[in-house]
């Protein structure tokens, strides 16, 4: 099993059980007992636990994975959906790049580019921020923990006084019946305004998105112009975005 496999085997634990040992986790990831002791340890220094003698007590119970930990999981999967969503885009473009590991993919290959990048959170904005020819601009506002994101109504009202080129949105959930959803309400508002103030919209996401709904309602898809996601995601899922006048590029 691998690095991010572990990790994410781990976190899975820690968030149905308070505390965890790291004979059971070896056992359970068939790993040795030494890279066990290794995960945990990196694990504690991202937050999500605290380690204690023979295992890990969680911070996590009824949490999100950490941000950390997500971006380290299907990278291969990530960047080809970041190279095909910076295919998309041209130089001089302004370009509103929502906030997610998928969506930082994406701004670390337009850093390299002549492009206006207006990104939702600070990750991204750390990638884009040493770029020579990138405008940034930040859109304000308060920053949630561990993601990160740019929410209330500061970020909200500068994206409201652009008008850009392309929006590219992260996804929670994805279907006909909900449209784009998001876990986090606070976020909400933000995504909806760089929605309403962009003149194309392109939401990339994970196959796996599609069977999921997040708790708050961002967008029907008709909304949307373009998504772009990757083979596992469900034919019938496509056919229907297809349908409803969307653009789906499987890559």
């Amino acid at each position: 099993m691998e690095s991010s496999e572990r990790a994410l085997a781990i976190i899975e634990r820690l968030r149905q059980a308070e505390r965890v040992t790291v004979a059971e986790l070896a056992e359970a990831t068939r790993s040795s007992e030494m890279t066990i002791r290794r995960d945990l340890d990196q694990l504690a220094e991202q937050g999500v636990l605290r380690r204690v003698r023979g295992g890990a007590v969680s911070f996590l119970r009824g949490q999100s994975i950490p941000f950390a930990v997500r971006e380290r999981d299907e990278t291969a999967v990530k960047q080809r959906l970041a190279m095909a969503v910076a295919s998309m885009i041209n130089d001089d473009e302004s370009v509103i790049i929502d906030g997610g590991t998928t969506t930082l993919a994406v701004a670390r290959l337009l850093a390299h580019r002549r492009i206006t990048a207006i990104p939702l959170d600070l990750h991204s904005a750390n990638a884009l921020s040493s770029a020579p020819e990138i405008n940034l601009l930040l859109p304000g506002g308060r920053t949630t923990p561990g993601e990160l994101s740019f929410v209330g109504h500061l970020a909200e009202n500068s994206l409201r006084a652009l008008r850009v080129d392309t929006a590219v949105l992260g996804v929670c959930g994805l279907s006909t019946k909900d449209g784009l959803t998001a876990h986090d309400l606070d976020e909400v508002p933000v995504k909806q305004a760089a929605v309403a103030n962009a003149q194309r919209v392109i939401a990339v996401c994970h196959g796996a998105k599609f069977t999921r709904t997040g708790l708050g309602f961002v967008c029907p898809i008709t909304d949307l112009d373009v998504v772009v996601t990757e083979q596992t995601a469900p034919a019938e899922a496509c056919a229907e975005l297809t349908a409803a006048g969307v653009e789906v590029r499987v890559v």
